[in-house]
C-alpha cells in the first residue's frame, strides 16, 4: 500500500504573544491521498487557516511529524520549503490577487515564472491554456480582470494555482466573496483537479460546498475530528 500524499501526526501549534500562550492546533492527525477531496470546517478563529499554513509550509508546527509523499519534511530548511511550495502546492484564497494590468492568460503565466525553470514559449502557452480550459474560461484568456465577474476572476486564480500541475491544492474560503451559483462553479473547478490526481483541501464555512468533498473534518479547540456521514 502506497503512502498517503500528506500525513500529519500529532501536529501542535501554540501562539505566543503578549497574553497567555494559546493552543491553535492540538495533536492534529490528518492523512490525504492523491485525488482525494477534504473539507475542513469550524468556527472563525478555530485554526483552519493556521492548519493550511502548516500544510503549505508557510508556517511550522511546534511539535509533530509532517510527511509528504512518505518523506518527513517536518524540519526542512526554508529554502527547501520554498522549493516544495513551488513544486507540490497550489494555493487559492478568498481574494483573487490578480494583477489588473495583465490578461487572464498573463496572470496564469506568472505562476510559471517563479520556480518552474525556463519553459519554451509554446509549452508555456499550452500549459496556460490547458489550465484555463480546466476551469472553463479559456475563452476569456485575453480579458483583463476589470472585464470579468468575481467568479471568473476566482477561476483565473484557480487556473494560476493549477498551471504548475501541483500535487496538492489548498483552498482557503475561495467562495467567501461569491454568490451561491458562482461559488458552486468554483467548487466544480476545484474538484476537476482531483480527477487528475491532485489532493484538494478546502477550508470553508459553506455546508453545501463542504458536503461535496469526499470527507468533512471539524476543527474545534485545536482538535481535528472526522464528521461521520449521516
Amino acid at each position: 500500500m502506497s503512502d498517503p500524499l500528506i500525513r500529519l501526526t500529532g501536529i501542535t501549534k501554540v501562539l505566543k504573544g503578549q497574553q497567555e500562550p494559546r493552543t491553535i492546533l492540538d495533536g492534529v492527525d490528518l492523512s490525504v491521498d492523491a485525488g482525494e477531496s477534504v473539507a475542513i470546517v469550524g468556527r472563525s478563529g478555530s485554526g483552519k487557516s493556521t492548519l493550511l499554513s502548516v500544510i503549505g509550509l508557510f508556517d511550522r508546527a511546534d511539535t509533530g511529524t509532517y510527511e509528504l509523499d512518505g518523506v518527513d519534511i517536518s524540519r526542512v530548511p526554508e529554502r527547501r520549503a520554498a522549493k516544495l511550495r513551488s513544486s507540490h502546492f497550489g494555493f487559492v484564497f478568498q481574494r483573487f490577487f490578480l494583477l489588473k494590468h495583465l490578461t487572464a492568460a498573463q496572470n496564469v503565466a506568472m505562476a510559471l515564472v517563479n520556480g518552474q525553470g525556463w519553459l519554451p514559449r509554446r509549452e508555456r502557452r499550452a500549459r496556460v491554456m490547458e489550465a484555463l480550459d480546466l476551469v472553463g474560461i479559456a475563452h476569456l484568456a485575453k480579458n483583463r480582470p476589470a472585464r470579468m465577474s468575481g467568479g471568473e476572476q476566482q477561476r483565473v486564480a484557480i487556473a494560476r494555482a493549477l498551471v504548475r500541475r501541483p500535487r496538492v491544492l489548498l483552498a482557503d474560503e475561495p467562495t467567501g466573496a461569491l454568490d451561491t451559483e458562482t461559488g458552486a462553479l468554483v467548487i466544480d473547478a476545484l474538484l476537476a483537479a482531483t480527477t487528475r490526481g491532485c489532493g484538494l483541501i478546502l477550508v470553508t464555512h459553506d455546508r453545501d460546498h463542504a458536503a461535496r468533498m469526499g470527507r468533512i473534518l471539524d476543527l474545534d479547540a485545536g482538535v481535528l475530528t472526522e464528521r461521520v456521514p449521516a
